[in-house]
């Protein structure tokens, strides 16, 4: 079979890679790890890399004659050809990889190339190498051999084979005469058609010794230029220099100018801030003058004006004063007044007060009585029933006003068992509380706290403006401080 480039190869070659489960090379067990030997039986390893295939050139080497099965047993001879743009390493090696690989690290088996003696003679682009029996695939699958450079790349591939026995149908051929006939047929159509491709190679010979002078003389006339350009680049080398020369001088000269350039052109910018800033300080001068002068005539303007509006003033605060001497003796005569009544309303409030207390008292002890009252009545029915007397039949008495409710009920038969009680408990009912402010006695048991707070309220005297407390003592301090809001 001819050689087979791999880019020419069908797209099922080129399937996602398989799961592999090689065969081991003493067991046959496909779970076992297969030993990779090496060339010469070294223990060297190839170099891999983890390349993908899109980074990969598979047209560099082409593997010619490869079977689409080897007979399992026997040695596999790989043939291969080297291409005009690949040269050949010391570490270069081919490998048996199964179809579906995606890195040169997924070999079966490998072997060292050869590297040729001369690479340019048309022997050395030929080359084989021979894998042993005893170190080849033992499944079915489908492999292929793979040539990798020292640099773990793949320069070329083979188109897949596999490692099985014949079969005998590709052995037994069984043909009829008519078929022979048509074989024959055939053959002297293809014999005929070598001879056309002899006569043809024939002359293709002489196209290329013809072609092989016009090569030479090619390349005579191509080593005349060669020498030209030769001459002519030394020529240009010599005037490239010499500008080089030239360029640096230029440029050192260059440089001297730019300098001084710089040096005169920050002197000019220096000068010409120098010449703005007085610019402005001049206009800053003159316009101040005219700032100035403008003042001056507003000042002469406010200062007549100011004159007059003192003037004005004057008058106008003469009576001002007699207003306020008007005001202050109104206010000395609304002082005195409010005074007046000011004390008049706190002693009416005092007294109002103390009346509402004794009322409160009062109201508390007749509750009282009221409530003793009924007690009695219930006592004294309780007796009357035990005694085997009617209450409404008893006759019914009024309790005189000097006894001031002290005296017996005219209900109870025996007098009233209670009395004694309630005249040794009255007078500590209307024991008395003084105020620490105004020192006025009080009840203590109707004296609570809310009556404190109104009775402390009439003590105290409080600012409508700002409600400033202040006590009824200091009444003048309290006027002066109202006074003083209205100013």
């Amino acid at each position: 079979m001819g050689g087979t480039r791999w880019d020419q190869l069908s797209p099922g070659f080129l399937a996602p890679p398989l799961s592999l489960s090689l065969p081991c090379c003493c067991c046959a067990d496909a779970g076992c790890y297969p030993w990779t030997p090496t060339m010469e039986e070294t223990l060297e390893d190839p170099p891999t890399s983890a390349v993908l295939l899109d980074h990969c050139h598979f047209s560099q080497v082409i593997f010619n004659s490869v079977e689409k099965f080897y007979v399992p047993g026997g040695d596999v001879t790989c043939y291969y050809t080297l291409t005009q743009h690949f040269i050949p390493r010391r570490k270069d090696w081919i490998g048996i990889f199964r179809v579906g690989w995606k890195t040169t690290r997924e070999y079966y088996t490998f072997m060292w190339v050869t590297l040729p003696v001369d690479l340019k003679s048309e022997s050395a682009k030929q080359q084989e190498v021979q894998f042993k029996a005893y170190y080849l695939p033992k499944d079915d699958e489908y492999y292929q051999f793979c040539y990798v450079d020292q640099d773990g790349v793949v320069r070329g591939a083979s188109i897949p084979f596999q490692f099985r026995p014949e079969n005998e149908e590709d052995i037994l051929v069984v043909t009829t005469q008519g078929e022979v006939e048509e074989i024959e047929q055939h053959n002297k159509e293809l014999c005929k058609e070598n001879q056309e491709l002899k006569d043809s190679c024939v002359s293709l010979q002489k196209q290329n010794s013809d072609m092989q002078a016009e090569l030479h003389k090619k390349e005579e006339e191509l080593e005349t230029l060669k020498s030209t350009n030769k001459k002519l680049e030394q020529q240009v080398k010599a005037q490239k220099d010499h500008w080089e020369t030239e360029l640096l001088q230029l440029k050192e000269q260059n440089q001297k100018m730019s300098s001084e350039n710089e040096k005169m052109g920050v002197r000019v910018d220096q000068l010409q801030a120098q010449l703005s800033t007085q610019e402005k300080e001049m206009e800053k001068l003159v316009q101040g003058d005219q700032d100035k002068t403008e003042q001056l005539e507003h000042l002469k303007k406010e200062n007549s004006q100011l004159l007059l509006t003192l003037t004005q003033q004057g008058q106008h605060q003469k009576k001002l004063e007699q207003t306020v001497e008007q005001m202050k003796e109104e206010e000395m005569t609304a002082v005195k007044k409010q005074r007046e009544l000011t004390d008049e309303n706190s002693g009416l409030s005092k007294t109002l007060n103390e009346n509402k207390i004794i009322c409160n008292v009062l109201q508390r002890e007749k509750e009282r009585l009221e409530r003793e009252n009924d007690l009695l009545k219930r006592e004294n029915s309780r007796l009357l029933s035990y005694m085997g007397l009617d209450f409404d039949s008893l006759p019914y008495q009024a309790p005189t006003s000097d006894q001031g409710g002290a005296g017996q009920n005219p209900g109870l038969v025996f007098g009233n068992p209670y009395s004694g009680i309630q005249e040794s408990s009255a007078p500590s009912l209307l024991a008395m509380k003084r105020c620490p402010t105004c020192k006025s006695d009080f009840a203590d048991g109707i004296f609570d706290h809310t009556l404190e707070q109104q009775h402390m309220q009439t003590l105290c005297l409080n600012c409508p403006v700002c409600d400033k407390t202040f006590p009824a003592k200091e009444k003048q301090i309290f006027e002066d401080h109202v006074f003083c809001h209205t100013l």
